[in-house]
């Protein structure tokens, strides 16, 4: 490996023109109270949420990019926002004072430590692939150091004719990508609609058909009985929930090695942790929620009365409408301190280990099965 340093031209900005980039349209941020960032463009891509930046908009982030609880960054964010989003430096008050001139503001040089690999044809990718892994992803360089998808182009076609092993898929498809021009095409057709959800369509649909099953369990039992059957769900669902994310979505190790397997995964969940801050692959498409609660519904009818089978039912879907609430939630908005810890818990399942953390709603069954994600077990190559 060597070492080489870089020069190269920066504006110096005063501390007042920075905190004035504090909102949403401009968004600055310093590091080290030195370097000044423009992260207006990442707000939506940011994995705790956005608000969560804006909180920090014109301010000094070195505390928050290093505090354990909240989400300890990795060297290839700090090497991203280099790479992206470094506008400027923030001139210190003697700099001020005395450099800070209509002549000389735009030639501060900052100079840059780089280390860059040096490799044979086929030596050294797996250091370079996680080098390249920007918090914004550069396509074109993500596609040419890592050989996996372009995401310039529909994805599907990709993951089916591509060719790969499955260990080199689950490699790459853990790796954390982030598009920042809305959703990536899977489909490139007009079948794109059909892989695109937006949150707020799974209270909107799946709302008042819960209030319906609520409704005609009422007709055959006592309200306590319909309050108990449907806390029933509700607990039953948070085991389904678990059991669902462990054992299909995350069936990484049991996969068949073939490219249709690998494209099946790819669609149901691989999707969502190669790019898992697409705002619109985060709940479940209404027809693939069908398609999976079915046999469940068929299933509680299999085992019990019909009004008792309502009454579960209704509560295991309730269940389900705040787990998908909950998922977007988690990866896009500043929640309440008491859901602080829950956040972070499923951010850490993305970010460092996606072999352990697969409740999302609670941690409890993650403990009863011996599969909590403690902090010091990272695995995951994203940022």
């Amino acid at each position: 490996m060597t070492t080489t340093t870089t020069t190269r031209s920066l504006p110096m900005l005063t501390a007042a023109e920075i905190a004035s980039h504090n909102s949403a349209k401009s968004c600055y941020v310093t590091i080290n109270h030195r370097k000044v960032y423009d992260v207006s463009a990442f707000l939506d891509e940011h994995p705790g949420g956005g608000d969560l930046i804006l909180e920090y908009a014109g301010k000094d982030i070195t505390h928050i990019m290093q505090d354990e609880v909240s989400h300890e960054h990795s060297q290839a964010a700090y090497e991203a926002l280099d790479e992206l989003y470094l506008v400027g430096i923030l001139a210190t008050p003697e700099e001020e004072a005395k450099l800070l001139t209509k002549d000389n503001r735009d030639s501060f040089q900052l100079k840059e430590r780089r280390t860059t690999v040096q490799k044979t044809s086929n030596e050294g990718t797996d250091d370079q692939a996680e080098t390249n892994l920007f918090v914004l992803t550069d396509f074109s360089k993500d596609y040419a150091v890592n050989k996996f998808i372009d995401l310039e182009k529909p994805l599907l076609m990709q993951i089916l004719f591509g060719g790969f092993s499955k260990e080199f898929y689950l490699d790459q498809v853990h790796r954390p990508r982030h598009y920042g021009k809305g959703s990536a095409p899977i489909f490139g057709n007009i079948l794109e609609p059909l892989s695109l959800t937006a949150w707020y369509v799974v209270p909107s649909i799946w709302i008042p058909v819960d209030l319906y099953c609520i409704y005609i369990t009422a007709q055959g039992l006592p309200t306590w009985g319909v309050v108990f059957l449907y806390a029933l769900g509700l607990f039953i669902f948070s085991l389904i929930e678990y059991l669902l994310h462990r054992f299909i979505f995350h069936l990484d190790k049991y996969l068949p090695d073939n490219s249709i397997s690998l494209t099946v995964h790819f669609l149901l969940h691989g999707v969502h942790h190669y790019l898992p801050m697409d705002k619109n692959r985060l709940v479940m498409p209404p027809t693939l929620l069908m398609a999976l609660a079915y046999p469940l519904y068929r299933l509680a009818h299999l085992l019990f009365p019909y009004y008792i089978a309502m009454g579960i039912f209704s509560g295991a879907f309730m269940g389900y409408i705040l787990y998908d609430c909950t998922h977007y939630f988690l990866h896009h908005k500043r929640l309440p301190a008491v859901m602080k810890s829950t956040k972070k818990y499923h951010l850490d399942h993305h970010y460092k280990n996606y072999d352990l953390g697969f409740g999302v709603t609670s941690r409890f069954w993650d403990v009863i099965f011996g599969t909590e994600l403690l902090g010091d077990s990272p695995r995951s190559k994203g940022l």
